[in-house]
């Protein structure tokens, strides 16, 4: 049975396979399976996990679990207390967070208690020593961070910036761009930090085939061609 034609029904209850209830089972809730092959379910006891046979991962119930990502799932004690655990059910490291994100390139986003943000590695280490207001996840090796004052710039895993220069709003790099915000608006960056054209937006978005969708301060919908 492949994993990508199990489906979640309409009303979130159960799962089907090509049209057919599966597992003869209904939960209170679900969520759809992933590449690892198991599933985030609840019943009346609470949140766990089953594989592909209907049958649980482990006997613990949480507030809420979720999907796996490079073999690691986030499960919550509380809604602000929890951890990650990998496909045998067991906790990758002993430390809480009030919010984890999903797992990207083995490096995920965490929130520790004293809402500062950071990326661990797949044991649960800090990959670097510093701490910031937001991070984001890592895209192709890069990710978009927040500092404290509300600017935003890059850095690579282990920690260093990508470039040393600073922006009022960022975002991922998609296809050798990304795109920023200064003062007067929204642009195109490289990896440089250099801005690719001088004209600014009201909104934009990544490039898609070397052409952006955009506005421009009078409301006029228009695109950009690299």
């Amino acid at each position: 049975m492949n994993w990508k034609e199990i489906k979640v029904s309409d009303c979130e209850t159960y799962f089907t396979y090509k049209g057919k209830k599966l597992f003869n089972k209904i939960f209170k809730k679900v969520m759809k399976f992933h590449a690892e092959g198991f599933a985030p379910v609840c019943d009346e006891n609470g949140w766990y996990h089953i594989d592909m046979n209907g049958n649980e991962l482990y006997s613990e119930r949480y507030y809420k679990t979720y999907g796996f990502y490079c073999n690691r799932a986030v499960v919550l004690e509380t809604e602000n207390k929890g951890f990650h655990i990998n496909i045998t059910g067991k906790r990758v490291y002993q430390q809480y967070y009030i919010w984890l994100g999903n797992y990207q390139g083995n490096l995920c986003t965490v929130k520790d208690a004293d809402n500062n943000y950071f990326h661990i590695d797949l044991q649960g280490n800090k990959v670097y020593k510093k701490t910031y207001k937001y991070v984001g996840d890592f895209k192709d090796g890069i990710a978009c961070i927040m500092f404290y004052d509300n600017t935003f710039t890059h850095i690579l895993p282990n920690g260093e910036y990508l470039h040393n220069k600073r922006f009022k709003d960022l975002g991922v790099f998609h296809k050798g761009f990304a795109i920023a915000k200064d003062e007067k608006g929204w642009f195109h960056i490289d990896k440089q930090g250099n801005e690719i054209y001088k004209k600014r937006y009201a909104l934009i978005e990544p490039f898609y085939n070397d052409v952006a969708f955009a506005e421009d301060f009078n409301g006029e919908k228009t695109w950009i061609k690299l």
